[in-house]
């Protein structure tokens, strides 16, 4: 299984130039996930890449940010203001990494596409349109909950 993530677009560039190791999140993958495809936000509003997991580390927020804040592309005040009043944090290790020379624009895959707030899952049976052969496998828009 795939998730599609939504990434403001500074945080792509620090993933891209490897500053950014960690991506964190509140809340995370009900199903087992081995490739995340980055959906950068606007203005961009572009499928830029792909990774994928290396592991996923849980805990509380102050752990976390000492188990990775050396590889996480943000500040102490960015990271205790995303985790403010929560008692578990998520840190996805970015594995390998790939930009696409093109990047896709959802809307040429699914005319309704609405980035998610967060992610949606990508299911992996669907008919290629348009994208890179080695890029996205399905694009299934639709609510995780």
């Amino acid at each position: 299984m795939n998730v599609l993530l939504s990434i403001k677009p500074e945080f792509v560039e620090k993933i891209f130039s490897k500053e950014k190791r960690y991506e964190y999140r509140k809340v995370i993958f009900k199903q087992k996930v081995e490739k995340v495809i980055i959906y950068s936000t606007m203005p961009e509003g572009r499928i830029v890449g792909e990774f994928q997991i290396e592991e996923i580390l849980c805990g509380e927020p102050e752990k976390i940010w000492e188990a990775t804040n050396d590889f996480s592309g943000i500040s102490y005040g960015f990271f205790q203001e995303y985790f403010k009043s929560k008692e578990e944090a998520y840190a996805i290790k970015i594995g390998y990494l790939k930009r696409y020379e093109d990047p896709i624009d959802p809307k040429t895959l699914n005319y309704s596409f609405t980035a998610p707030q967060s992610f949606f899952y990508v299911d992996d049976n669907y008919e290629k349109r348009g994208i890179p052969s080695d890029a996205l496998d399905n694009l299934y828009v639709g609510s995780i909950f």
